[in-house]
């Protein structure tokens, strides 16, 4: 889009009057730029009185939870100011939906780059930084699951009561949902559905100690220094939720390439020498927590069905005419990888 032009969803006049009543600069906004991001969610940099801001606020066309869902956003993110988890600066935040037409939010802009769109050339010249990445990940969720969830002011964010036991149940009621998609190929394609969830529920941890979990934790939702290995921050908060966050580290396990040498097709950033292995990535995470990880296949496991079951949808919709036929295909192949996965997990 040109420099200074309104994006569809951001009446830049109406956002500047919103700013005046909090103290955030005056006179015009300037610079605005879409951004690009990993979700439908509207991404707006921009300048106002010399400082630099970025809005997010959800998509044109609205789902029943997009506002809420920005809100929740905004509030964890002023629950982590101040803490050690890296993340992108709350500035303020509008729960109301009459400025946009929507909730949103603004934060400061985050010095960073994400990886799956391409290494710059010290990340990419460099096995030793590329083997920090992975470590500094690892330590982006173990701070994040130290942090005490009340005292952050988070009660009620989300339900930690019998959380691990209402996983399968929740995951296997939004597959039976697809159903009412027409032409849906439905759950017979998908490899061990049945055998993982019986898996999942004998197998599962007698407790865990509830915290604050991202929800879709991956390379694509966290941006990386420039100068170093180092998280920049922890993006894309959508999913966040009161939980038990060694599922976090299970979603890492679950997205991450398999073996000494993986297919290309399952790789994300390139070059991939240096990464860490799955195993030393559960080895830092368990220098840095006190969390019992001797149950850490099944929160991958778990991440692996959860996550098949969420892509699965789109594959469903894509069936009935609601979603572009070649993203359901490309979607519905990876939830068979992510179920050949977990059974290669459970044996």
């Amino acid at each position: 889009m040109n420099k200074d032009a309104a994006p569809a969803g951001v009446d830049l006049g109406a956002l500047a009057a919103w700013m005046d009543g909090r103290g955030l600069g005056e006179g015009p906004i300037g610079a605005a730029e879409l951004l690009a991001g990993g979700t439908q969610n509207i991404l707006l940099r921009f300048e106002r009185a010399g400082r630099r801001y970025v809005l997010r606020r959800p998509p044109l066309h609205l789902r029943a939870n997009s506002n809420e869902t920005m809100r929740r956003e905004a509030r964890v993110l002023a629950a982590l100011a101040g803490t050690a988890v890296p993340h992108p600066a709350l500035i303020a935040a509008c729960p109301e939906e009459d400025v946009l037409g929507a909730a949103f939010y603004l934060m400061e802009p985050v010095e960073g780059f994400n990886a799956t769109t391409g290494l710059p050339p010290l990340h990419a010249g460099s096995a030793v930084i590329r083997h920090r990445m992975g470590l500094s990940m690892v330590e982006g969720i173990a701070a994040l699951g130290a942090l005490d969830y009340r005292a952050a002011g988070l009660e009620g964010f989300g339900k930690p009561d019998n959380y691990l036991e209402r996983q399968v149940a929740r995951w296997k009621a939004q597959l039976d949902s697809y159903a009412e998609f027409p032409g849906w190929t439905g759950p017979g394609e998908i490899p061990g559905v049945d055998k993982v969830a019986r898996w999942l529920d004998a197998n599962r941890p007698a407790d865990f100690r509830a915290g604050i979990i991202h929800g879709d934790y991956h390379l694509a939702n966290v941006m990386f220094r420039h100068d170093s290995g180092d998280l920049a921050a922890i993006v894309d908060w959508e999913l966040s939720t009161i939980g038990d966050p060694l599922l976090d580290l299970g979603w890492l396990l679950a997205t991450w390439p398999e073996g000494d040498a993986p297919a290309d097709a399952d790789v994300a950033v390139k070059p991939w020498e240096g990464f860490p292995t799955a195993a030393e990535l559960v080895g830092h995470y368990g220098t840095l927590s006190d969390r019992d990880l001797s149950h850490i296949d099944w929160y991958a496991v778990l991440a692996c069905y959860k996550l098949g079951i969420i892509l699965e949808g789109t594959h469903a919709r894509a069936c009935a005419g609601k979603a572009p036929r070649a993203t359901g295909d490309l979607l519905h192949a990876k939830t068979i990888g992510l179920f050949e996965r977990a059974l290669r997990r459970i044996g």
